[in-house]
């Protein structure tokens, strides 16, 4: 790393509290510690098998939603599922496929109208997708919550292996390493060992219900922060206790072109 990049990064580091103090409002701290103490909030991690929602952003990628992610949710050997599909106004025949589909869990819903993102490709990589998953996310009625992009998949081991895990540590979030994609068939893999941005995906990310009250930020491009981070910067300010699993839980794939199909936040 540079000076120069490890001084922007310092600089970064050093907005984030005030950027989620302006995002969340004054006293957002302690009403979060107040309601993590509710018996409501503790419920959660004392179910034997509570319910898991996922939630699935996708926007015209029907044959690899149901070939490689939705498939690799259905094979999970962990079944108390409710799984979230939502299209950002899909056009190809998503619609069709989704219809097909016999499985009571999945609930597919394709918005009207597409969310508006910024043109530029960088900047709408960072938010392309927030209205689909933000809906989703209003669906939820797990106990916990995670999310899949629509290209990438899961070991089929995931989601049991969190449940127990996240109910073990009774903490509010647990992420985990990732194999991605650097160009095609280059697999790499981040070892994300801090809750921090660029360690933290949308999909290596598992967390209590109560969270589904911070929606993604559509003008998250305005920080220049992905819109993952921006979301999970807000936890990480609210002093959530999050928690590493060691294994890695998910193959995150190489984007395609961000400025005309991406939907991942």
């Amino acid at each position: 790393m540079t000076l120069k990049s490890a001084i922007s990064n310092s600089l970064v580091r050093l907005k984030e509290p005030f950027r989620s103090f302006s995002d969340l409002g004054w006293g957002a701290r302690s009403r979060f510690r107040s309601e993590r103490r509710s018996r409501d909030y503790q419920r959660a991690f004392e179910c034997d098998a509570p319910l898991v929602t996922v939630c699935i952003a996708t926007y015209n990628r029907g044959e690899l939603l149901l070939e490689r992610s939705l498939k690799s949710i259905l094979n999970q050997d962990y079944s108390n599922l409710q799984i979230v599909v939502v299209g950002d106004c899909c056009t190809d025949d998503t619609a069709e496929r989704m219809a097909a589909l016999a499985d009571q869990r999945v609930e597919f819903i394709n918005l009207p109208e597409r969310g508006r993102y910024p043109d530029e490709p960088r900047l709408r990589w960072m938010v392309a997708g927030t209205v689909a998953v933000n809906h989703a996310l209003s669906l939820a009625r797990g106990e916990f919550i995670t999310h899949l992009d629509d290209d990438d998949e899961q070991p089929r081991d995931r989601i049991r292996k969190l449940v127990a895990f996240i109910r073990e540590k009774r903490a509010d979030i647990v992420w985990h390493p990732f194999k991605y994609e650097r160009i095609p068939d280059e697999w790499h893999i981040n070892h994300a060992p801090k809750f921090a941005v660029n360690q933290v995906t949308t999909s290596s990310a598992f967390y209590h219900r109560w969270f589904k009250s911070i929606p993604w930020d559509i003008g998250a491009w305005r920080y220049l922060e992905p819109g993952d981070w921006n979301r999970f910067r807000k936890f990480r300010y609210l002093g959530v206790h999050a928690e590493r699993h060691p294994d890695v839980l998910l193959s995150h794939y190489r984007e395609r072109n961000q400025k005309d199909e991406s939907v991942a936040p």
